[in-house]
């Protein structure tokens, strides 16, 4: 069955829009960070999967970071272990940190290079363990208290912050014009394994490998003002102000922050889109309009 002409048309449009994009980025690094909806939704899962496997055809090296909360949560839950969350951040105990290696590392991490590899790419996967990728150090916790002089400290047990990350294996599978799929665990100077978060974890990545992009796939259509409506093209002071006054808050805080350290040390743009509408990626990489919040260092 032929296009109509003006299907054809809007086809042809759009491919023409994205040349200019896709010469401006060529053999540059993408970091993405993979979670949400797109990691759950079968549809959303083999459509990032292609945008990310078209990424690399056309010269633009995608490195992949991704979460997997959810489903943590899930295989716990059917071993009949309780999640306990404190400040949003999981308490991982050793046996807790053993599923979040073997969901993250094993079933999660695997699921996406299987998923690149169907669609004619060449994803190798990694936890920050391998190579001496990730570098972590036990993240430490707080809480003010009525009764006492000094903040309460909460150990929350597994859960890092990245220390360091030495990219030489992800540069090196760029290289050999592998996909990098990366978990985000880390290794401490004791050796113990730590569960970081994947925004964190693709910033400083992303820091590292002086990508031109880092994108932060969300449930949300991005930052919004207080009226709801979408804000993008930002710089980093425009971002600060909206911090100030209370327009970011809660949730959006950490990838906020995450994005402006991210420009700040060198890469170009980061940006918040929204991982519920098929091919995100692509929408914001090769069209004029975008789909989320672009942030930049001016």
């Amino acid at each position: 069955m032929s296009l109509t002409p003006e299907a054809a048309h809007n086809v042809a449009q759009v491919l023409s829009e994205a040349l200019p994009y896709i010469q401006r980025f060529r053999g540059k690094t993408v970091v993405i960070k993979y979670g949400g909806n797109a990691m759950v939704d079968e549809a959303l899962k083999q459509g990032f999967a292609r945008d990310v496997v078209m990424m690399k055809l056309v010269g633009i090296n995608p490195v992949v970071v991704h979460g997997g909360g959810p489903q943590i949560g899930s295989l716990l839950e059917r071993l009949g272990k309780e999640s306990r969350f404190v400040q949003g951040m999981r308490v991982t105990d050793a046996e807790t940190m053993d599923v979040v290696e073997m969901v993250l590392g094993g079933l999660v991490n695997k699921d996406i290079v299987n998923l690149i590899n169907q669609h004619g790419g060449s994803a190798v996967g990694l936890t920050g363990k391998d190579g001496d990728l990730i570098r972590a150090r036990k993240l430490t916790m707080t809480a003010d208290t009525a009764t006492v002089d000094a903040p309460e400290i909460i150990d929350i047990g597994h859960v890092g912050e990245v220390e360091s990350i030495d990219a030489d294996v992800v540069d090196l599978l760029v290289q050999g014009n592998f996909i990098p799929v990366v978990a985000p665990i880390g290794v401490g100077e004791d050796g113990r394994s730590y569960n970081i978060n994947a925004d964190l974890v693709a910033g400083k990545m992303a820091e590292v490998l002086q990508a031109e992009k880092l994108i932060l796939l969300t449930n949300t259509q991005g930052l919004l003002d207080k009226a709801g409506g979408l804000l993008t093209g930002l710089g980093a002071d425009q971002v600060e102000a909206l911090i100030a006054d209370g327009t970011i808050h809660g949730g959006m805080l950490p990838k906020i922050n995450c994005a402006l350290d991210a420009v700040s040390s060198g890469v170009a743009t980061a940006h918040i889109i929204d991982g519920r509408v098929a091919h995100a990626v692509m929408i914001e990489l090769f069209t004029d309009e975008g789909i989320g919040t672009l942030i930049r260092r001016r």
